[in-house]
C-alpha cells in the first residue's frame, strides 16, 4: 500500500511525533509498503511541484531529525522555517500527497494531531487515516471534558476541576474540595509538558502561571500518590497492563523520552483481579470517549489498591520501546505487525 506517515507539526510533542513516525515508516517499508514520512506543517517542496513518483523515492519527504530533546521543542523556530501560508497547519502539498495515499498513518502527537481538527478535515476531504475520529479525539484530548465523561460513567478519576485564564480565587476551591498538594496541568497538552505539583498556595500560583503559558484553560486535580500504569486497547481488546517506574520524580517529559530514566514492567506485577479491573476500566474509557482502532489509558494505583484513571491517549507513542508496543509484544505481537494491525483495523471503518 501507499502510506503517508504524518508527523511533526506545531505541538509541544513535535519531537516525540517525529521519533515515533520515523520508526513506524521504517517498519512499514520493511513489511513491503510504500511508506513515506511527511511533516504536516513543513510539508514537501512548494505548491505546484510535480508529485509524480512521490512514493518511489526518498521515504523522508520532509528532512527532520528524529532525536527527542530533554525539553520541549522551540516551535517559533519551526514556524520560521516556512514562508508559504504560515498561518495554515497544512504545509505545501500535504493534502495532495495524503489524497494520493491508500491511508494516512497518524504519527502526530499533542494538541495539533490529537484534538480532532486534522481528523475532521480529512473526513471532509475523503482522506482515510488511522486512529480515532474527530469526536473521540476531541473528547480525549480535553482533560476537563474527559474527566466529566469518566465521572458520568462511574470510572474512578481524581477529584478536579478546570480553571480559565484570568479566573480569580480558584485556590479557595482547591482548599474546599481536596486541599494541597494538588496537580496543575494544561487542559489539552501531552507528555506532561507544563505539569506541576503544588504543596501550598504560592506554589499553586506558580503552577498556574506555567500551565497558562501553554493554554488558556488548565485542569487542577487532587494529588494521588501511587504506582503508575498504562493499559492499551487495540481493536476493542485490552492488552496486558504495563507499570512505569520513574527512577526519580514523576513521569515527566524528560523521564518519558530520555533513555534510562524509567523502568517499564510488562505484564505489570498486579493480582489477576486488579489487572482485570484496570483492563475493564480501560475498555470503559475506550467506549465512553468513542475511541476507535487503538488507544492507551493511564492509571494511578494508591497504597490501598484504589485505582484512578488519569487520561486517554488516542495516538500513543509508537517507538519500539514505547508503552503500547511493549504491551503488544507481551502477547506476541511484534512492532511491525502492530503497525500493520493498526492500519488494517482502521481500513475496516471505510468498507
Amino acid at each position: 500500500m501507499k502510506i503517508v506517515v504524518l508527523a511533526g507539526g506545531l505541538s509541544t510533542e513535535r519531537d516525540v511525533s517525529i521519533n515515533s513516525a520515523s520508526k513506524v515508516c521504517k517498519a512499514l517499508r520493511e513489511k513491503g509498503h510504500q511508506a513515506v514520512i511527511l511533516d504536516i506543517f513543513l510539508g514537501h517542496g512548494k505548491t505546484g511541484d510535480s508529485l509524480e513518483g512521490i512514493f518511489e523515492g526518498d521515504p523522508q519527504l520532509t528532512q527532520m531529525s528524529d532525536t527527542i530533546q530533554s525539553v520541549d521543542p522551540d516551535l517559533e523556530a519551526v514556524k520560521a522555517m516556512r514562508t508559504e501560508n504560515p498561518d495554515c497547519l497544512f504545509g505545501p502539498n500535504v493534502i495532495e500527497i495524503c489524497r494520493m495515499a491508500d491511508i494516512v498513518y497518524m504519527g502526530l502527537h499533542g494538541a495539533e494531531g490529537e484534538n480532532g481538527k486534522v481528523q475532521a478535515a480529512f473526513d471532509v476531504l475523503g482522506i482515510r487515516y488511522t486512529g480515532s475520529g474527530y469526536l473521540g479525539s476531541a473528547m480525549a484530548m480535553d482533560k476537563g471534558v474527559a474527566k466529566k465523561m469518566f465521572q458520568a460513567a462511574g470510572i474512578p478519576t481524581p477529584k478536579g476541576f478546570t480553571v480559565k485564564k484570568g479566573e480569580k480565587d480558584s485556590v479557595k476551591r482547591v482548599v474546599s474540595e481536596f486541599g494541597f498538594p494538588c496537580v496543575v496541568k494544561p487542559c489539552c497538552g501531552g507528555s506532561s509538558v507544563g505539569v506541576s505539583f503544588a504543596e501550598n498556595e504560592a506554589q499553586y500560583q506558580d503552577a498556574l502561571e506555567l500551565a497558562f503559558r501553554y493554554e488558556d484553560e488548565v485542569v487542577v486535580e487532587e494529588c494521588i500518590h501511587g504506582r503508575e500504569f498504562s493499559a492499551g486497547v487495540v481493536a476493542g481488546e485490552a492488552l496486558p497492563v504495563i507499570e512505569i517506574i520513574p527512577k526519580t520524580g514523576f513521569y515527566d517529559y524528560k523521564t518519558k523520552y530520555q533513555a534510562g530514566m524509567a523502568e517499564d514492567v510488562c505484564p505489570a506485577e498486579l493480582s489477576e483481579a486488579l489487572t482485570k479491573e484496570m483492563q475493564g476500566y480501560a475498555l470503559d474509557v475506550y467506549r465512553e470517549l468513542k475511541l476507535e482502532v487503538y488507544g492507551r489509558i493511564d492509571f494511578l494505583l494508591n497504597e490501598k489498591n484504589e485505582m484512578y484513571c488519569l487520561e486517554a491517549n488516542t495516538l500513543p507513542g509508537m517507538t519500539p520501546t514505547s508503552l503500547l508496543p511493549q504491551e503488544a509484544l507481551a502477547v506476541g505481537v511484534d512492532y511491525g505487525t502492530l503497525c500493520e494491525k493498526i492500519i488494517q483495523e482502521a481500513l475496516k471503518k471505510y468498507k
